[in-house]
């Protein structure tokens, strides 16, 4: 496997890119993520292959999204077909269900910054088939990720992305870790999804469209909130203070109030 550097590639900004260069956190992050000899192992955006040596020299093989075609030739010179298969496109735009179909997944990758939160909703459509995911993101997207209710970064991330995953936060990684170095802190996030059977049922449409109207203005109460879907006497009606503030509500909660605005929509439309 050669170790080399794509001489004169300069990180694109449009394409949110820091590459990991420091040997420490490249083989702590490995070791986190565990790959293995006969996983299915996904890496969105390998770079300039820190990683990516790393989780093919303990697995074997991985496959590979990257979008920048340079990188995408780079990646070629390095790799073999037998270790590396490269899928050549956007992350967010691919349809995941084309990835290995199949096959239970396990996804990793230093997601850029300026896509995040769109690709982990993207990535929602084939969580039933996925084993795990391990993503280095900006710390405060991490720390919206995982944040429990009450806090003050608990908000609409928190509940989608919760509702599907069980998430844990790793380890932070240091600015200084990559090139160019980023002006954020990283962090390395665990994300495993519930087994669909433990999954509430929930009307997925108005589950976002509640989650995102409760968040919208956080100092508001949910009886103004959510009032374009539910009234007062909705929304206790299903065990929740209409005078309480999103923030106070669980995952569980918002379910709730999501369905009640279904059945709502559903018995107005009559």
């Amino acid at each position: 496997m050669k170790q080399e550097w794509l001489e004169g590639h300069r990180a694109r900004k449009r394409f949110g890119q820091n590459f990991l260069h420091d040997r420490h956190w490249i083989e702590r992050i490995a070791r986190a993520i565990d790959p293995k000899p006969g996983d299915a192992l996904v890496e969105i955006g390998p770079g300039q292959a820190a990683l990516t040596r790393e989780v093919i020299a303990m697995a074997g093989h991985e496959t590979a999204v990257e979008i920048d075609r340079d990188l995408a030739a780079f990646l070629r010179t390095q790799f073999s077909e037998d270790e590396l298969s490269l899928i050549e496109a956007d992350a967010l735009a691919l349809d995941w269900q084309t990835v290995l179909p199949g096959r239970r997944l396990r996804i990793l990758g230093n997601l850029p910054y300026n896509i995040s939160s769109p690709l982990l909703f993207a990535l929602t459509t084939v969580a039933d088939r996925v084993i795990d995911q391990h993503f280095m993101l900006q710390r405060e997207v991490v720390d919206r990720m995982t944040a429990e209710p009450g806090s003050k970064t608990y908000g609409r991330l928190s509940v989608m992305l919760q509702y599907r995953y069980v998430m844990h936060k790793l380890f932070d990684v240091p600015p200084g870790a990559f090139v160019p170095a980023p002006k954020v802190v990283s962090s390395i996030v665990r994300m495993q999804p519930r087994p669909v059977e433990a999954l509430e049922s929930v009307d997925s449409h108005y589950f976002s469209l509640v989650v995102a109207a409760a968040f919208q203005q956080r100092r508001k109460t949910l009886r103004n909130a959510v009032s374009k879907f539910l009234d007062e006497a909705d929304i206790e009606s299903v065990g929740i203070n209409p005078g309480a503030r999103a923030e106070a509500l669980d995952v569980s909660a918002f379910v709730r109030l999501a369905n009640a605005a279904a059945l709502k929509a559903k018995t107005n439309a009559l």
